[in-house]
């Protein structure tokens, strides 16, 4: 079943431990691809100087500030692309990194092998019959740790443990 609407009303902060486990779903033609998240990232607002829209809205970040339950895929160092499920209220700016999923470990690997692309920015995860997230009760311990790659950030966000990885 998918993850309901209340779920993305969470923040970044909240859900992103909550979609350890989860499965994310990719549909390719006929095919439904089917991964189970055991990586995740919060990105908090514009106070969050690790966060995308920390520099406000633009038209890469615009995605952000829509109410939570769309994709945010964005290309990063022109390479890899990344998915990020948007969270929260309208125009409070936060999203989830989906940084592994079982067998694939790392961002841009996860976004290949299922073939996702800036294509997908703004999908809506709810309706979409391209890409959505089921929840099959599954649960995983996890640990919490500092994010990864945010070395820009202030030192208070570089700090927060908003990375959670199930063990």
């Amino acid at each position: 079943m998918r993850i309901s609407f209340d779920m993305y009303k969470l923040t970044s902060v909240e859900l992103s431990p909550k979609l350890l486990g989860k499965v994310l779903c990719r549909r390719l033609g006929t095919e439904i691809l089917k991964c189970r998240i055991t990586e995740t990232e919060a990105y908090y607002s514009q106070l969050d100087t690790a966060c995308h829209a920390h520099k406000g809205k633009t038209n890469r970040t615009r995605v952000m500030y829509e109410e939570g339950g769309l994709a945010y895929v964005y290309l990063c160092y022109g390479i890899h692309w990344m998915l990020n499920v948007v969270t929260g209220e309208k125009d409070i700016p936060q999203a989830v990194l989906i940084r592994g999923v079982e067998g694939y470990n790392g961002p841009g690997k996860l976004t290949k092998f299922l073939n996702i692309d800036g294509n997908l920015n703004g999908e809506n995860l709810i309706l979409s019959d391209k890409l959505w997230i089921e929840d099959d009760n599954f649960t995983c311990s996890f640990k919490a740790t500092k994010r990864i790659g945010i070395d820009y950030a202030t030192d208070e966000y570089i700090n927060k443990l908003w990375r959670f990885v199930c063990i």
